[in-house]
């Protein structure tokens, strides 16, 4: 099969397309012919050995796919031919065929393309754990959302409002992204430089009730010092660089949370947690009360690129490859 190999640290450029042989099937596993890989933040860090979780090298880099289902155990709430989008976790999604235990596995509704699916496991499964279990979005709120023309970003512009948001504004670096905010379902958009200001004035100094921060970085002060009383700072990554320190005394003076969001490791230590997301968002998605992501796909060969333009910053929306 073709696959992804990345074989040294150093950086996206390394990744590679190479023939591998397709791996065994063990009668408790669902193997799954992918049509495409979703890209991530941890993919680039991965490949110059900066993320937490080290595979040994050589490695398929992917943590997420859709394709459809080649071989299934019985019993399984899958079977050959089902349309579906899959996790990998963390390694292994840049291949033509992968294989996975039944939990990670997803029906993907027929109105989601295969390129879509693949863009929504990731995001979309980390902005519910974000928004429903560690935010406590309540109808009515406002949220604000850092980094919004990336796949956190514009994965919390699509669902906060089938949340209950009433109002989401993206904070963005620049025009061009603001128009990816726009098209995502920003209730209005910001630049990030003085983000502040901005919506101090846009909410007539109240502030927002959730900030999520997949940036991290020397904003976070600024984003404390933005949220109304009560209010909820979510913070998801650091793709901005720094992780930032936070003065604990801010949290007092606006009675204000700093809330820790680890999906991974929230889903690790709660046996079937992803099947409970997705059976409260695949309605949506199959509705179209959620749209599905519109994601820039790579070819399957331009995986090096796909990956850079993470580590760049550059991405505009959710970033897959094409594997088929």
């Amino acid at each position: 099969m073709r696959a992804i190999q990345i074989a040294t640290l150093d950086g996206p450029q390394a990744a590679e397309l190479v023939e591998l042989d397709e791996p065994d099937v063990a009668d408790d596993a669902v193997a799954i012919e992918v049509y495409a890989a979703g890209v991530a933040f941890p993919d680039a860090l991965q490949s110059r050995g900066l993320y937490q979780y080290k595979p040994e090298l050589p490695y398929t880099p992917g943590g997420e796919i859709a394709g459809v289902v080649r071989s299934a155990p019985a019993g399984a709430h899958v079977r050959p031919g089902d349309r579906v989008a899959g996790l990998t976790m963390l390694c292994g999604g840049m291949a033509e065929v992968v294989v996975l235990p039944p939990d990670r596995v997803f029906k993907l509704p027929d109105a989601v393309s295969f390129e879509a699916g693949a863009g929504l496991l990731f995001n979309d499964l980390t902005m519910h754990f974000a928004l429903r279990q560690r935010g406590r979005l309540a109808q009515g709120e406002t949220v604000l959302v850092h980094g919004a023309a990336g796949g956190i970003g514009t994965s919390t512009l699509r669902l906060a409002p089938a949340f209950g948001a009433s109002r989401v504004i993206a904070v963005v670096s620049s025009e061009e992204k603001a128009d990816v905010a726009r098209a995502a379902g920003a209730t209005e958009v910001v630049l990030a430089d003085g983000f502040k200001d901005a919506v101090k004035e846009l909410t007539g100094g109240r502030g927002v009730d959730i900030v999520v921060d997949p940036v991290g970085g020397d904003r976070v002060t600024d984003s404390l010092r933005s949220l109304a009383p009560g209010g909820r700072l979510l913070v998801i990554g650091f793709t901005g660089g720094d992780i930032p320190t936070i003065k604990v005394n801010r949290l007092l003076l606006n009675n204000v949370d700093a809330v820790g969001v680890g999906w991974g490791a929230w889903a690790m230590t709660h046996p079937g947690y992803h099947q409970e997301q997705w059976a409260e968002l695949e309605p949506l998605l199959a509705s179209g009360a959620v749209a599905a992501p519109e994601p820039v796909v790579y070819p399957l060969a331009q995986a090096a690129a796909a990956i850079a333009s993470l580590e760049g910053r550059n991405a505009k929306g959710k970033v897959v490859v094409a594997v088929r």
